[in-house]
């Protein structure tokens, strides 16, 4: 087993923290309840390692259920139109907000347990405390425009994007704004159209 991840680079956290998900994944759909001892071996990277990206395997049955539920790229885009970012973008916001609803208590727990990580720091601080799922699903969706744009449109369209698809939205608008699941969507199709036109600009 390995145990490098203290000096690794960032892409590498990010792949060991999803091969640990991947793995309790699997041992999951097998009707197992694993530890994570059993799911690091897995994974194939040592009990130290996995410890360092989950406090107990609580968080890591629970995140694990949450990432089987995001929906495939090939399955959000199936029949998509090419050339039109905005609705592909639309289909990728349908896709999680429809997750999201589903599993929002869980989604509030695990946002529970990363914000706990955040607040310890120091020893845990250069280890992801969530997995990034939305990037590849918006990288995805504005592929058709990456072309006419420049490169820092492209990241910042990203990000702007990523600050209204997803969980902390959702916690915003029911939250903060109290508004309808009706009303949310409109706002964030309004904004997506927005930010895609800002960016070609």
């Amino acid at each position: 087993m390995i145990d490098s991840e203290k000096a690794g680079r960032p892409n590498q956290r990010r792949r060991t923290r999803k091969d640990l998900l991947q793995a309790a994944s699997r041992l999951m759909k097998q009707g197992k309840k694993p530890t994570l001892e059993e799911v690091a071996a897995e994974a194939l990277i040592s009990r130290a390692t996995a410890y360092r990206y989950f406090p107990n395997i609580e968080a890591l049955h629970l995140e694990a259920a949450l990432d089987v539920a995001v929906p495939e790229i090939d399955v959000i885009f199936r029949g998509a139109s090419g050339e039109d970012a905005v609705s592909r973008l639309d289909r990728v916001d349908t896709a999680l907000h429809e997750m999201i609803l589903a599993n929002e208590t869980s989604l509030r727990m695990m946002l529970v347990h990363s914000l706990e990580r955040s607040v310890r720091g120091s020893k845990d601080g250069d280890f992801p405390p969530r997995q990034n799922r939305r990037t590849p699903l918006i990288e995805a969706a504005i592929e058709p425009v990456r072309k006419k744009l420049k490169p820092g449109s492209i990241e910042t369209l990203t990000y702007a994007l990523a600050l209204i698809i997803g969980t902390e939205a959702m916690l915003v608008f029911k939250d903060v704004l109290q508004v309808s699941d009706e009303e949310a969507r409109k706002v964030k199709r309004w904004a997506i159209r927005a930010l895609v036109a800002a960016a070609r600009k």
